[in-house]
């Protein structure tokens, strides 16, 4: 059949469709509509040929129409395969060099606002999105699975009829079993985060203490010994458009003593990953560590990551100044201006590979310099600042609720906080009996706020996620409305300078 033969088939079986999800190919037609006893659930609807294979991995209930069966079902594992096979651009892939944005989401309802801001700020389609995207502690905190996160995408893409290439983010993976477990769940972007084996006292270490420290290098995993790393990098010259980087015998001995045992654990991450045989791209994080990256530790970085075999599209360097969670830049913005065209110049010489901005949510004053620098090599990645539009729409619709989140955040901040880098004072936060209902939105705009709530989402979660999730579910318009507006603002600067390249 024409995919116009089959759309008018499923549409008369269907009811009160969510428009945007209706899509067909020659063999199958597949929509969502609200669940009649739950309105605010969807049931997934899929239609195709009585035969087709497709029906063996179904799951809900079936009536047959002619030589065609219509099936509904839950918003499942196994039909979200189901659907990913039938529509393969659901099926993440490897995005390669292609300017990229991930998009955080701890509540797995985010997507359809993610996508409303992807086409309003892109509308040529250059950033090419991750929707699925989490690390492993915040997956802990949310009582999340890999899995889970890569279904809530599926479906949330497939809802509001996105039609390109998606890519999923593994984030912050550190172990072996991080690594498996996400492969076994469909990503293809593994951003190992070595930061663990980061030695940071390397910055102030004295030379004889740097020279120990070398000599300590778990040099077995790092496939050379410590004459050969120096025979081979010391006297190496980088010309960058103006700016020279000089690799000498002491900038060499710190680099290799501060990120020798995190590049070490990096190499045994990817050939674990390898030996999945599954399709894969690899971002290499030290971004939460103590102390920046130099213009000679990245350049050293890079050099043995490539010497080591470990093939990476993105990096994500400690910069200078202060990236914290969900509020703008804090450092001289001039600094860091001048620092990122350095680090932008030695991704191209060096790869070429994407400079990755973490903890990118919200750093409206950095997005128009690093996206300049690098020229649309670059990934953006959020994550917290989904979670905090979904606070507002909470205050602005059940401000009962919000007070209670907040009032938690004031209970829980100070253990929840423990993990994050952040400078909110817990004392310029005011207390839920200090506002009234139409001043709690704005809190929403106010940096220790945020910070408050950004970091005991997981102590908020356990106590009111039901709560918050009927909340989004009875405001969805508001919610994506609400995401699209803040989106929008990130995205922007990066689709000015953007590339689709391969």
């Amino acid at each position: 059949m024409t995919e116009n033969t089959m759309l008018a088939h499923a549409q008369s079986h269907a009811r009160a469709a969510r428009p945007a999800s209706m899509r067909a190919n020659h063999h199958h037609v597949a929509w969502l509509e609200p669940d009649p006893a739950h309105p605010e659930r969807d049931v997934f609807c899929f239609l195709a040929a009585t035969n087709d294979a497709a029906w063996g991995n179904f799951e809900g209930q079936t009536h047959a129409d002619g030589d065609m069966q219509v099936g509904r079902g839950p918003c499942s594992t196994q039909n979200a395969a189901l659907l990913r096979d039938a529509f393969p651009n659901l099926k993440p892939v490897p995005l390669g060099l292609a300017t990229s944005a991930g998009f955080g989401d701890r509540l797995g309802v985010a997507t359809p606002g993610h996508v409303r801001a992807l086409r309003t700020a892109d509308p040529e389609g250059h950033i090419q999105p991750i929707f699925a995207q989490q690390s492993i502690r915040e997956m802990t905190r949310t009582g999340r699975t890999p899995q889970g996160v890569m279904d809530d995408a599926t479906w949330g893409a497939f809802a509001a009829g996105w039609h390109d290439a998606v890519g999923a983010d593994a984030d912050h993976l550190k172990t072996e079993a991080d690594v498996l477990s996400c492969v076994d769940a469909g990503f293809t972007f593994f951003t190992f985060d070595p930061g663990d084996r980061v030695d940071d006292d390397a910055e102030t270490a004295s030379e004889t203490e740097l020279e120990t420290k070398l000599a300590e290098l778990p040099w077995g995993e790092l496939q050379t010994n410590q004459d050969e790393l120096l025979a081979t990098y010391v006297g190496t010259i980088l010309t960058l458009d103006g700016l020279t980087v000089e690799l000498d015998r002491a900038s060499v001995v710190k680099a290799a003593a501060k990120y020798g045992a995190a590049l070490a654990h990096a190499a045994h991450l990817h050939t674990v990953l390898v030996s999945t045989g599954a399709p894969f791209e690899i971002e290499i994080s030290v971004d939460e560590t103590g102390t920046p990256t130099s213009l000679h530790e990245h350049a050293f970085l890079a050099l043995e990551l490539k010497r080591l075999g470990v093939p990476f599209v993105s990096l994500a360097p400690r910069f200078v100044g202060r990236f914290e969670k969900g509020v703008d830049f804090r450092g001289n913005l001039n600094e860091l201006t001048d620092t990122l065209r350095g680090h932008a110049l030695i991704a191209r010489e060096l790869g070429p590979y994407k400079l990755s901005l973490h903890s990118g949510s919200d750093k409206f004053s950095v997005y128009p310099h690093i996206a300049e620098a690098t020229q649309g090599l670059v990934h953006l990645k959020t994550a917290g600042t989904s979670y905090l539009e979904a606070l507002r729409v909470a205050a602005r619709h059940d401000p009962d609720l919000f007070r209670k989140v907040l009032t938690l955040g004031h209970e829980r901040f100070e253990q929840d906080r423990a993990s994050y880098l952040i400078g909110a004072e817990l004392s310029r936060v005011p207390n839920e009996s200090d506002l009234r209902d139409d001043e709690l939105p704005a809190l929403l705009d106010d940096d220790d706020a945020r910070q408050v709530l950004h970091v005991t989402y997981g102590s908020a979660l356990d106590a009111f996620h039901e709560g918050l999730m009927t909340v989004l579910a009875g405001h969805r318009e508001d919610h994506e409305a609400t995401l699209e507006a803040h989106f929008v603002r990130h995205l922007k600067p990066f689709a000015a300078h953007a590339s689709d390249r391969p």
